[in-house]
């Protein structure tokens, strides 16, 4: 079964200060469209391919389409709490990493069996920064 990769994208695109605050949806359409390279090569020393990658998105962000090898989750309460859901229904019996920088999220989704990362790991190579 492939592993489960989601990603925090508010947290992830909050971490690289672009002017991302003036656009929230581009913004999420920029790491969008940054991630389907991931789905094929994997994100190295942390998930092997074949993976699954899901992009949660929140507020203004909301509405951003899926592309191919990046399926968008549009959270219409707490992004927090629609990654958590899929952790628990999706991520179960299977490798799950949660990309997030957020330290609460990374608790409540470790409790569920879940390993986290950092930003840097999707960022890396696309030009952008961030912390992990």
């Amino acid at each position: 079964m492939d592993s489960l990769v989601i990603v925090d994208a508010a947290n992830v695109v909050g971490s690289v200060p672009d002017g991302w605050w003036r656009d929230r949806r581009g913004a999420a359409e920029r790491l969008r469209d940054a991630l389907p390279g991931r789905a094929d090569s994997g994100l190295p020393g942390l998930v092997e391919p074949p993976l699954e990658l899901v992009l949660v998105v929140e507020g203004a962000a909301r509405g951003v389409a899926s592309v191919p090898g990046v399926r968008v989750v549009s959270a219409y309460g707490s992004g927090d709490d629609a990654i958590v859901e899929l952790v628990a229904h999706e991520g179960a019996g299977r490798d799950c990493l949660v990309v997030t920088a957020d330290r609460g999220l990374r608790e409540r989704v470790q409790a569920l069996g879940a390993r986290v990362t950092g930003p840097r790991a999707v960022w890396g190579g696309t030009g952008h920064g961030g912390a992990s």
